[in-house]
């Protein structure tokens, strides 16, 4: 567990040392520096910022370069000190490091802000990283398949915007460019396959307690990108004049994504109907007809909450065949355009937090045999204004599923009052003022 925090010349941070517990709460009014404590705290463990890509933009006014540096309770730190040129210095017990993942790796960080809360109606990108992260950290061999077939790509798509028409050496380079790209998109595939094999129980036993009304219709279904039935360069082959054309690469293991689906079936129908009957015989519980018009009247829905997601390229249509998945029914829509703004800010949270019992069971040490006890690889969850994003109602039952995973948990609130809630999960939980870049910790009553 992260037990000490210092932040030099982020943002209005100038120097800020404070010694986090378990659950750890950053109350002060907007831009007052709350959010970006977990902004230092999200780029020690990235690399980059939520925020802004551009370091300039978060090294504090007129000063060189930012630093965060965190120890732990085994006695561990780690540091990464940001320029203005985007360069960087890493240490990982006071020695060197010249790769972010031996830092990421190390400290799993989960964020859960404004920012994150379209992941549904946007492209598949956002998606994606969010299934490569929970596959970097319990596939290990994921990570270098992924930067090696980063650099193909890279390369090819460069040659690809040179000219629609490529002479016969470059057509023999692209050829060993996308045979190089199809070993290492079926390695990428078969882990991030693993990985969701795995996270998916996971997301439908949390969506079962964050929208139980809901669950039984809600699947996710994980797309390759391109039909792993076909080798890649051969499929690469097939669409070369198109890519040409077009001057990038249209299929591939980066066009892969993560879909929520609404599926309808009679076993879905007779599952809400059992949890309907089971619910009414408790006393004093609600409705679920209620909880459903509860969550929906907080936040009315509207033209903005319900905009159509990415539609999936023509390419995988030709395979994207849900039957052969085995997902059950008829497939009425994306669930993005079924469910209340409320009930996705939920849904989006399920997906997110579901994945933290998955940390739990990394080994890392070297080679893939080490073993390190799970108190070392304890996950961060940082939570930005979710008292702006969540109803009470929402709010009550994200902090209660959050208490039962074993995380370290960072959250801003605009008012204190918010102290009382999170009291009844984490009793110990330390409460911080923040007023002008100073961050103070204060007695909780």
């Amino acid at each position: 567990m992260l037990t000490q925090l210092t932040v030099h010349q982020l943002r209005n941070l100038q120097a800020v040392h404070i010694q986090p517990g378990q659950c750890n709460v950053f109350i002060g009014a907007n831009g007052s520096g709350k959010t970006s404590l977990l902004e230092s705290l999200y780029l020690l463990s990235r690399g980059k910022s939520f925020r802004h890509h551009q370091p300039k933009r978060y090294i504090s006014h007129h000063a060189p370069h930012t630093t965060v540096y965190a120890k732990f309770a085994n006695g561990s730190s780690m540091a990464i000190q940001k320029a203005q040129d985007a360069s960087s210095i890493m240490r990982l017990d006071q020695q060197a490091v010249y790769v972010q993942s031996a830092l990421t790796k190390q400290l799993p960080t989960l964020l859960i802000d404004p920012s994150s809360m379209d992941i549904l109606e946007i492209g598949s990108g956002s998606r994606r990283q969010l299934l490569d992260w929970i596959t970097f950290h319990v596939k290990p061999g994921f990570h270098p398949q992924w930067l090696s077939y980063q650099r193909l790509l890279k390369q090819r798509n460069a040659l690809l915007k040179q000219s629609p028409k490529l002479s016969s050496y470059q057509l023999q380079e692209l050829a060993a460019w996308d045979k190089g790209l199809a070993n290492h998109a079926a390695l990428i595939t078969h882990y991030r396959q693993q990985a969701f094999e795995e996270w998916q129980p996971l997301f439908n036993s949390l969506i079962q307690q964050l929208l139980p009304d809901y669950a039984p219709f809600i699947q996710l279904k994980f797309s390759a990108g391109y039909n792993t039935e076909v080798a890649l360069d051969e499929l690469l082959q097939q669409r070369l004049a198109q890519d040409c054309q077009m001057g990038y690469t249209r299929i591939g293991c980066h066009r892969a994504d993560v879909q929520v689906l609404w599926v309808e079936d009679e076993v879905a129908r007779q599952q809400v109907a059992a949890f309907q009957e089971t619910s009414s015989q408790n006393a004093g519980s609600k409705n679920i007809g209620q909880q459903d018009t509860e969550l929906k009247s907080s936040e009315p829905q509207t033209s903005e909450s319900r905009l159509a997601p990415e539609q999936p390229y023509q390419e995988e249509q030709d395979f994207y065949n849900l039957e052969e998945v085995g997902l059950l029914g008829n497939v009425r829509e994306q669930a993005a355009n079924v469910l209340s703004r409320g009930e996705k800010k939920l849904l989006i949270t399920a997906l997110k937090l579901s994945q933290l019992p998955l940390l739990a069971t990394v080994k890392q040490g070297e080679g893939n045999s080490a073993v390190i006890s799970e108190e070392e690889v304890m996950p961060l969850v940082l939570l930005d204004d979710i008292a702006a994003e969540l109803d009470e109602r929402a709010l009550t039952i994200l902090l209660k599923s959050l208490s039962q995973l074993s995380c370290q948990v960072f959250i801003t609130s605009l008012e204190p009052q918010i102290m009382a809630e999170i009291g009844l999960y984490w009793p110990q939980a330390k409460m911080f003022h923040v007023k002008q870049g100073q961050v103070t910790e204060e007695a909780v009553n």
